[in-house]
């Protein structure tokens, strides 16, 4: 039996608290990393240009707790809670459903829990096929493009509309198979109006256990639509007057009190601005000398027209 001289043996117990000393160390810095108040950050720079939606952003922060956690806790052997990411977001329209969800891919690239970060945008008319057969054929192959990322499907309610004989059935239940397949590397969005969502999910009970994140999309209330107005000027560098800004209160006041009138939240709020824009250009061509103060200011004879809506 061969026997190891004092050099070897020395040899293995520098290696052996070498590596110890390397579970350490790496022991040290993770759980300084979860400790660390900063680890947010990250988080709260991409949805700070958000108005609201605090209840969704803090599932978000949930979501990657749980990710570092369930890191330090494989480190030390112990089991580890898998959690499917999976959401359905309900609202109507304008209130952010499809920016948050692309927001959303780059941010869990950039946490690690996505691999590509990517985005597929889809409809009942990507899913459904014609005949029999075509709808599980285009349903994989939207599945296979979002992978590593996520897959939006605006309108999921539309998939439930045509009946117990309509393809749209067929999607969902090859949607719901791959989901489970694919869960580590992927993350499906179901989004639509609330009722319509709603409708969706008692015409199909198993779907609720398959999305952990029913998240609500609320209305912005009259405050949250002049910061938005204010967020949308400012990222063009242009400035809303004081004056201009007490129009716009008085002017979603009077919308918002008409609950027969369809209005698109952010979506509206857009449309307003842009076109307060191109009235300000006509408004300043003839105009000389042009200042800075007036190339930026957006004032009541720029939206004139909200009058009239």
């Amino acid at each position: 039996m061969s026997t190891f001289t004092q050099r070897e043996k020395s040899h293995q117990i520098n290696i052996i608290l070498n590596d110890q000393q390397i579970r350490n160390n790496q022991s040290v810095q993770q759980a300084t990393y979860i400790n660390n108040k900063e680890i947010f950050q990250v988080i709260d720079n991409h949805f700070n240009k958000f108005i609201g939606l605090q209840h969704l952003k803090k599932y978000i922060k949930e979501i990657y707790a749980m990710r570092l956690i369930n890191e330090r806790r494989q480190q030390i052997g112990l089991n580890c809670a898998k959690q499917a990411l999976h959401m359905m977001f309900k609202g109507n329209p304008g209130t952010g459903k499809t920016t948050f969800a692309r927001t959303l891919a780059q941010l869990y690239y950039e946490l690690n829990i996505l691999s590509k970060g990517h985005i597929i945008e889809v409809d009942r008319a990507d899913l459904v096929g014609e005949y029999i057969g075509q709808t599980a054929q285009k349903t994989r192959r939207m599945i296979k493009r979002a992978i590593g990322g996520i897959l939006f499907i605006d309108e999921a309610y539309s998939l439930a509309r045509g009946g117990e004989k309509d393809f749209g059935r067929e999607a969902i239940d090859s949607l719901v198979k791959q989901m489970e397949d694919y869960q580590n590397d992927l993350v499906i969005i179901m989004a639509g109006y609330p009722a319509e969502m709603n409708y969706f999910l008692r015409l199909n009970p198993g779907l609720e256990s398959r999305f952990p994140f029913i998240v609500d999309f609320p209305d912005y209330c009259v405050d949250e639509l002049i910061k938005i107005a204010k967020q949308m000027a400012q990222e063009r560098d242009y400035l809303i007057s004081k004056q201009t800004l007490r129009l716009l209160t008085q002017h979603f006041n009077y919308l918002l009190s008409d609950e027969g009138y369809n209005f698109s939240n952010a979506r509206y709020i857009r449309n307003i601005v842009e076109r307060a824009i191109r009235k300000q250009a006509m408004r300043l061509i003839n105009t000389e000398p042009i200042l800075t103060e007036d190339l930026m200011l957006l004032t009541n004879d720029d939206f004139y027209f909200i009058e009239k809506v």
